[in-house]
């Protein structure tokens, strides 16, 4: 499959790991185009048995991004015929941006986002539906900012954010007041699993590595594995586990079990077959 963009680069710098790099200068401020983009490079990477874990970073030197790029947009100053209509155009342009968002969490692959630099606002909602978090020490500033300009986040944080970090009273804290926040603040809310000593370059290279480690396993095993956990986060514990049973039934049939047992037993890497036969189309 391939993947070209303006406002993303794409590459595979290691074996069935793809990197998708934010790529809108100066600060990757969030915008329609984007948005589009990253929902589309998500939706392919879904489906490519070539793609077992991707990476989520950004190739602009300030950061990650500043956040949703509110004058591009034009939802707020965006004005219908009367008050109705003008609230549905809004509703449109959040759903828009909510499903590029959720094309994360829905994509099969696990998605690793390695961040530096400014992480404003549409960046923690971006973020808050990866499935593994790193951050740069040196530089890396958070922040939930939308209370700034006068509104509650609505493409994810606040529905994401509780699900995914241990400490509620900080999050609110930060939800409420929109400050600052670094690496160190970061691991204590649970939103990062690893702060990476140095900058851009060391974080990625670190998220690249762990990406090449899941990527060495199982497809069928990674892809359920993400699957269940994030079922498992919206349900009950019975529910998730009858679901589980549901799930694995089918799963557990696969070739990928025994060449893992195989390979566990004669102490060398197993080698699993794609997910699907790649399209002719």
């Amino acid at each position: 499959m391939t993947y070209s963009s303006k406002l993303i680069q794409c590459s595979f710098p290691v074996e069935h790991v793809l990197l998708v790099s934010l790529a809108r200068p100066p600060v990757n401020a969030f915008n329609d185009d984007v948005a589009r983009e990253l929902q589309l490079h998500l939706e392919t990477a879904s489906k490519d048995p070539d793609v077992r874990c991707v990476v989520l970073t950004s190739d602009v030197e300030k950061g990650f991004t500043a956040g949703l790029d509110l004058f591009a947009a034009g939802t707020l100053s965006h004005k219908a015929a009367d008050p109705a209509r003008t609230a549905l155009h809004i509703r449109a342009h959040m759903d828009f941006l909510q499903r590029s968002v959720s094309s994360i969490q829905q994509c099969d692959k696990p998605v690793i986002a390695a961040v530096h630099g400014i992480c404003f606002g549409a960046g923690l909602d971006l973020i808050s539906a990866c499935d593994v978090r790193l951050c740069a020490a040196q530089g890396t500033v958070f922040s939930i900012k939308e209370v700034d300009i006068g509104l509650a986040a609505d493409i994810g944080s606040l529905q994401r954010l509780p699900r995914v970090c241990s400490n509620a009273s900080l999050l609110t804290e930060l939800a409420l007041t929109a400050r600052n926040f670094g690496a160190d603040e970061a691991v204590q809310l649970g939103l990062v699993s690893r702060v990476v000593q140095g900058g851009p370059e060391r974080v990625r290279e670190e998220a690249l590595k762990l990406a090449s480690v899941i990527a060495s396993k199982s497809p069928v095993a990674t892809m359920s594995t993400k699957h269940l956990l994030n079922y498992s986060r919206e349900h009950t514990v019975q529910e998730g586990l009858q679901y589980t049973q549901a799930w694995n039934m089918g799963m557990v049939q696969a070739n990928d079990v025994q060449n893992a047992i195989e390979g566990f037993t004669k102490k060398k890497p197993p080698v699993f077959e794609p997910l699907s036969v790649k399209s002719k189309l």
